[in-house]
């Protein structure tokens, strides 16, 4: 059995949003290649190549963003503060220096970290230290620039 991909309503109609689009580029590649492949020649032809290849890659994550949304089980956020941190969960982290950032920790389908709150994976470094935690504990992270650590402020799902 295909394992359920857990998103949140707004996760879950982005990637919806993510698979049309990606319907629709798919028909102009098509396009694009079924005229290269007209007006081609015998001779290897680089721009049709780089048109096949881009055609596999759209077909492709296109069977991906299917496959995720057809294993979707979208978690309910009601909007109100909870005791710990779960999947879908918003979070309001404080760093030692006084920083305050907030983050939603969500799958790995829906992570992103373009959107407001940022959403963190539930299983990157972060997001497993964050789950199951509640409002007043530290969690450490190793970064980059070396371990840091936060202090969870609140919990909003």
């Amino acid at each position: 059995m295909a394992r359920e991909v857990k998103l949140t309503k707004s996760g879950y109609e982005r990637l919806v949003a993510e698979l049309e689009q990606e319907r629709a580029r798919l028909q102009e590649a098509t396009r694009i290649l079924q005229e290269l492949m007209e007006s081609s020649d015998d001779y290897d032809d680089s721009g049709l190549e780089d048109a096949k290849r881009e055609k596999a890659r759209i077909e492709a994550r296109i069977e991906s963003l299917t496959d995720t949304l057809s294993r979707a089980q979208i978690i309910e956020e009601e909007g109100h503060e909870v005791s710990v941190v779960t999947l879908g969960a918003v979070v309001q982290l404080k760093s030692k220096e006084g920083d305050l950032m907030e983050v939603q920790v969500v799958s790995p389908a829906e992570a992103s970290v373009l959107e407001r709150p940022m959403k963190i994976s539930d299983e990157s470094p972060l997001g497993k230290a964050l789950l199951g935690q509640k409002v007043g504990a530290k969690v450490m992270l190793e970064t980059p620039k070396g371990k840091r650590e936060f202090r969870i402020e609140s919990i909003q799902h």
